[in-house]
């Protein structure tokens, strides 16, 4: 630790050492006490640096060793940043790990004591498996139905579900299972059967049994409490149940901890994920240090202001947490709109933008095209391609499986042996220069081929001499061990080097990770917001679509300086310009963006190729949005709901629901009760105009609600006695 200047006290010397150059909500999180800290940190506020000077400043000042920390993240490559920042700052030994990691090391541990000579082993992929139990019981068993059941069954696990309990819990939380809810929990108790006879266990056992273990054995507990002491999860807002049991299992009757977390950050419900644990920290440690940090030295101010318009139409409990971001950067460019035809005209404009900026001098590596599902790639890669621009595609093959990597890293384990026969007072070798000599059969070239597979493979050896220079600036002494010993241990935590191409990448994907340019394209309804997160009625699609909103903000707040949003009206050239733009994309376009006025002829006109749009009633502005189609009117027009006629149709609806034995929506949603509750429909019409409404349903229930609207309950069937 550095000495206190003179006349300085004690934060002085802090200072010194942790917590110079932060701003000042950062140093209070750095300096907190030990105990419980909850830190609020928007996208952009610098949490990553924050919270690995928080763990220096721990040790630095004898609070913990740094062994006895344990961070855990979600990704293996924000663990493997971590471990590096915190190297960086002179701290070695801390275990910066994910969930299923830190899990997995100690089952491996542990499991003696708790189970003795029983072997396990670890499940890796559960495909076969659950496709195997599906045909047990006769469930679909295609690619895609494996994998959806595959997801639906690790849902169950993280929230803590049992095979038996899933059909509940699925009605209960609005789940769209692949299949019935029953043929669902019985692939999952098949699941469970098949895994137990072959000794197996797969990642979510993991934390199933590291919990089990910490809360049944005591001997176990304080062996383990012993060696940790302190605890730092970050993106605490994806946390699932069963993590947080495994958290309080570490943590047993300790508060030692720091949790990092942005509730407006939530996308990951569908797996389980919640942000309770993050937005009750406070209730749960009434004596907790809570800070925010809202200055954001990521993205210029418009792009930050854009983004706080984004997540400021929020609704909900996580909207009345939001942070307010407040831009640290010079001004920038604003924020552009785009509007096409079709997606190959999207995907080619985006393309010829792109080259325009690397011809300009923006390195490939520092763009990135975003887009909400994986199918919409192909036509930018397209795109790309033709103008000899490179790419990479997140979650494509993993770096080090590539054979490229491996071929190289075989020619360096090579050279290293080769110079363990060296003499020892042989001339020191230059290590960049030998990594790129020892690289340059294996095809790393001076200059860099023209496109295509040979320009992918030269890519990804460049990545790996860029990687020498960054760790000789982190460690001047390295030598060729140390980089493969850094390499190998990269390759473990999937922690990849930076490969100069455009990246292309999902929302979800590109969480964590930022560029100078970003392209948001396919920004229409149906695609953002999803269109499975809509149609569900009431409080279930509000949440949907409201996650669906985070994950544009997420995507805007990728951007450091350039950020083009776009959506294309058709698929297909030539095709039907049938697609509206995203109800997100709602007055944030400029009055002066020409995709403004393509907007506003449309929505002048009343109709897209001959088809006429649906008009607000109380204000004449085309609709858009499912909510506001349904309802007859914009969200934001003011309401002539009548609320006697709304609550006699909600005691008609379960009434009915229980009569036929089905859910209560399957009658009819909260929304489409609203909406008639609103407009009032007088006749068969009048009740098919209103969307939810078709034919099958208006023979079903049309009289029964249409003498509901007119006050005649006698027109309704008496129910009967079982």
């Amino acid at each position: 630790m550095q000495g206190s200047r003179p006349g300085q006290g004690h934060t002085a010397t802090v200072l010194e050492d942790s917590a110079v150059g932060l701003d000042p909500q950062q140093q209070e999180a750095v300096l907190a006490p030990r105990g419980p800290v909850c830190v609020l940190a928007g996208a952009g506020t610098g949490k990553t640096r924050t919270i690995t000077r928080r763990i220096a400043h721990l040790v630095e000042h004898g609070h913990v060793a740094p062994g006895q920390v344990l961070a855990v993240t979600f990704t293996s490559r924000a663990a493997g940043e971590m471990r590096t920042r915190l190297r960086g700052l002179g701290v070695g030994g801390v275990q910066a790990r994910t969930f299923h990691a830190a899990a997995l090391r100690q089952l491996r541990y542990f499991w003696p004591q708790v189970v003795g000579d029983t072997p396990w082993e670890l499940l890796d992929r559960k495909f076969a498996l659950v496709s195997q139990a599906a045909n047990r019981v006769g469930a679909p068993t295609t690619t895609e139905s494996v994998r959806d059941l595959a997801g639906e069954i690790e849902w169950a696990k993280a929230t803590l579900i049992a095979p038996e309990d899933y059909p509940a819990a699925a009605l209960r939380d609005h789940r769209d299972p692949p299949g019935s809810a029953a043929q669902v929990a019985a692939v999952y108790a098949g699941y469970e059967a098949l895994k137990s006879r072959g000794g197996l266990l797969d990642f979510d056992d993991l934390l199933l049994h590291t919990a089990a273990a910490l809360e049944e054995h005591s001997e176990v507990a304080r062996e383990f409490r012993e060696r940790y002491r302190c605890f730092v999860v970050d993106e605490y807002q994806d946390v699932t149940p069963l993590q947080q049991r495994v958290l309080d299992a570490w943590l047993g009757e300790r508060d030692d901890l720091t949790v990092v977390g942005d509730a407006n950050q939530t996308i990951y419900s569908f797996t389980g994920a919640t942000p309770r644990y993050l937005l009750d920290f406070s209730r749960r440690f009434p004596e907790a240090t809570v800070v925010r940090l809202e200055r954001d030295y990521r993205s210029t101010p418009q792009v930050v202001a854009l983004a706080n318009k984004v997540i400021g139409a929020a609704r909900g409990r996580i909207a009345g947490s939001k942070l307010q971001l407040i831009g640290q950067r010079p001004p920038g460019v604003e924020p552009q709109f785009s509007e096409y035809d079709d997606e190959s005209a999207e995907a080619v404009a985006v393309a010829t933008k792109i080259k325009k900026l690397v011809d300009g001098g923006m390195p490939a590596a520092e763009i990135a095209v975003l887009y909400r599902i994986n199918a919409q790639s192909e036509v930018h890669e397209q795109a790309l391609t033709e103008l000899g621009i490179p790419y990479q595609v997140r979650g494509g093959d993993r770096f080090f499986q590539r054979p490229e990597v491996r071929q190289a890293v075989l020619a360096l384990r090579k050279a290293e042996q080769g110079r363990q026969f060296q003499p020892e007072d042989a001339d020191p070798v230059d290590l960049p220069e030998l990594v790129r000599t020892v690289l340059e059969p294996v095809g790393l070239t001076a200059q860099a081929p023209s496109g295509g597979a040979a320009r992918d493979r030269w890519e990804s050896l460049r990545a790996l001499a860029e990687l020498t220079d960054e760790l000789l600036s982190q460690e001047p002494e390295a030598n060729l061990g140390r980089l493969l010993s850094e390499l190998q241990s990269r390759a473990d935590s999937r922690h990849p080097p930076v490969v100069q191409g455009v990246t292309l990448s999902s929302l979800h994907a590109a969480k964590g990770l930022e560029w100078d340019a970003v392209f948001l394209v396919g920004l229409v309804e149906g695609t953002l917001p999803i269109q499975h997160a809509l149609g569900e009625g009431g409080a279930a699609e509000e949440a949907a679509v409201e996650e669906e909103r985070r994950l544009l903000y997420v995507g805007v707040t990728r951007a450091r300086e350039v950020l083009w949003l776009s959506w294309a009206l058709a698929r297909n050239p030539g095709g039907r310009k049938g697609r509206r733009r995203s109800r997100f994309i709602q007055g944030l376009v400029p009055a002066d963006s020409p995709a403004a006025k393509t907007a506003q002829t449309r929505s002048e006109s009343g109709s897209r190729n001959g088809r006429k749009r649906a008009a607000c009633r109380v204000c004449g502005a085309v609709l858009t949005g499912t909510m506001a189609v349904k309802l007859g009117r914009c969200e934001s027009c003011p309401s002539d709901l009548d609320d006697e006629l709304l609550e006699a149709l909600r005691g008609w609806r379960r009434e009915r629901s229980q009569e036929l034995k089905v859910p209560a929506y399957v009658v009819f949603t909260d929304a489409t009760l609203t909406a008639i509750a609103e407009q009032q429909p007088t006749n068969n019409a009048g009740l098919v105009a209103i969307a939810g409404i078709g034919a099958a349903k208006l023979e079903r229930f049309g009289s029964e609600v249409l003498a509901l609207v007119r006050g005649d309950r006698s027109a309704l069937p008496v129910p009967t006695e079982d």
